[in-house]
């Protein structure tokens, strides 16, 4: 019998392995209870080109005192964030890498957000 954890990182496989075989910059996606985290990866999967998440200060203070970064509307604020910064980076289309989580609340919301931001998927 498979952990939660393990299911998760069981689709997951399926996802990374077909972007690292079509070469694509991927943008990933961690959530855990308190925090949400995306990261743009480079092609070969050797580098971080681009990372945001509800952790860092900047996006607490936006977030108000609370710094709740648990719901969808922090995943609206690191959607756009990480958009922001990858398009710094000099990277436009990405391939969407979901980490194994359900394309549902959070994980939706931050995708949704860094599309309207301007980057590609």
């Amino acid at each position: 019998m498979l952990t939660k954890k393990e299911q998760r990182l069981r689709r997951s496989r399926q996802t990374r392995a077909r972007i690292a075989s079509q070469g694509a910059v991927r943008l990933t996606v961690f959530r855990s209870n308190l925090h949400i985290y995306a990261s743009v990866i480079s092609g070969e999967g050797d580098r971080v080109l681009a990372s945001a998440s509800t952790a860092e200060k900047e996006v607490r203070d936006q977030l108000g005192g609370n710094g709740k970064g648990g719901n969808a509307a922090a995943a609206v604020l690191v959607g756009k964030r990480i958009a922001e910064k990858a398009k710094a980076a000099g990277v436009e289309k990405v391939a969407f890498d979901r980490s194994g989580f359900a394309y549902h609340g959070r994980v939706k919301a931050l995708a949704d957000a860094a599309r309207e931001a301007g980057l590609q998927f």
